[in-house]
């Protein structure tokens, strides 16, 4: 059936409906993780520092972040599909741009630009998962999510490395333009729209700001929204350092450190797959608590083989899955518990999360180049990250004062909700 911004939609069932909103969003790890291999050749190549060549990695963290903050009041007020489109195109567009990318600043804007356009996947599949879920049903079907959004990261590095194997650092930037393009025809006639018009918001300027001063207002919303804003800082000042820590510190070879950081990702993923498992006896709000105790404890581990260099690789390698498992635990928590009370504005609210998420990932990752580069630089960021995320969730958001969700679809009277599971 196609699908009109006015029309009843048949939603697809769970698993479909997590294939199709992670298409999109897993544009923006590989935007961010396909690259990485090529860190090196490009500070070479474009006789610019190393220090630099990460600033374009925080270029487009500061695009995911800003573009977020545009996206969600949109899509609030027009729907969610069109802005998946415009996202993608320009996304395509700055992809291209960057083969004849003359220098390292050029570089940096084109990934602003395609930190904006891949904003657009990240904020509307929130919303849309709030459009029709909440409490224990959203954290569920955002697990299922992180699912194939973490399959990005365990493939980009190891794709960055084949593509490397016959083709400079540009030819990345050919594989993600296509991609970018596979997803125009979903985005248009596949993705359903979710947000019926009669729940949509007025795109002026002053009702976007009443919107955001209310949630900002929110100390509960404010609180979780920190708290994965500085998980995902520690997620990229592993993302940040790790090319030049694995590569050049410890020397594995391209192909290697592909293998060797998608291991990584794949610790990620086990912990939003078991998080489905958990909330079979837990509220999202205690698997977020319990999640951030362990990944803490896990960090500061990391640290101290850090400093001293105990265990050389494995040394490392050990405690950092476990803090990626144990992130991958409170991701899709986080945002489940804190979208549950601002069903009004699905979009905008998922737009401060995102916003709020990367910003803190571009403001952080330089440190690690700031640091030295190596890998007491790293796990300080990976683990100061960990621990300010459980002493906000612990002194802000006080997990133990929130009332449990109720585990029921929200949006079933404008959405013909499909039961597959």
């Amino acid at each position: 059936m196609s699908v009109t911004d006015t029309s009843r939609t048949a939603v697809p069932g769970r698993l479909r409906l997590a294939l199709l909103l992670g298409a999109f969003v897993a544009l923006g790890p590989l935007t961010i993780d396909m690259y990485l291999p090529a860190l090196p050749q490009i500070s070479d190549e474009l006789n610019a520092s190393e220090s630099l060549v990460q600033l374009t990695l925080t270029g487009t963290l500061a695009g995911l972040a800003l573009g977020q903050l545009f996206i969600g009041p949109m899509s609030d007020a027009i729907g969610r599909r069109k802005p998946l489109f415009a996202g993608a195109l320009l996304h395509l567009a700055a992809s291209l741009l960057v083969l004849i990318a003359p220098n390292i600043e050029v570089l940096g804007v084109l990934r602003v630009l395609q930190g904006i356009g891949t904003a657009a996947g990240a904020v509307v599949a929130l919303a849309i998962v709030r459009d029709l879920y909440f409490g224990r049903d959203a954290a569920n079907l955002l697990s299922r999510l992180m699912l194939v959004m973490g399959a990005a990261p365990v493939l980009a590095p190891t794709i960055g490395g084949g593509v490397l194997h016959f083709t400079d650092w540009r030819g990345v930037f050919v594989v993600l333009a296509v991609y970018a393009a596979l997803l125009l025809p979903l985005a248009w006639k596949v993705l359903p729209e979710t947000l019926p018009v009669e729940r949509r918001r007025s795109a002026r300027i002053g009702a976007t700001f009443r919107t955001y001063g209310g949630l900002l207002r929110d100390r509960v919303f404010v609180g979780l929204v920190l708290v994965a804003g500085f998980t995902m800082a520690a997620l990229f000042g592993y993302v940040s350092g790790a090319s030049f820590v694995y590569q050049e510190q410890f020397g594995l070879g391209q192909q290697t450190f592909g293998l060797v950081f998608g291991a990584g990702a794949i610790w990620l993923i086990v912990g939003t797959q078991f998080n489905p498992v958990l909330l079979r006896r837990w509220e999202p709000r205690q698997i977020l608590s319990g999640a951030a105790v362990l990944g803490t404890v896990a960090g500061l581990v990391l640290i101290a083989v850090g400093a001293t260099g105990a265990g050389g690789l494995v040394g490392i390698l050990i405690p950092m899955w476990a803090v990626l498992a144990a992130a991958g635990v409170m991701m899709p928590n986080a945002p489940a518990v804190a979208l549950s009370s601002h069903g009004e504005a699905a979009g905008t609210a998922a737009a401060l999360l995102g916003a709020v998420q990367f910003g803190v990932g571009a403001a952080v990752s330089p440190l690690v180049g700031a640091l030295g580069n190596d890998a007491l630089a790293m796990t300080t960021v990976v683990a100061g990250g960990m621990a300010v995320a459980l002493v906000v969730l612990l002194v802000v958001v006080r997990p133990w004062t929130l009332p449990d969700v109720e585990e029921a679809p929200v949006a079933a009277a404008e959405v013909d909700v499909a039961a597959t599971p």
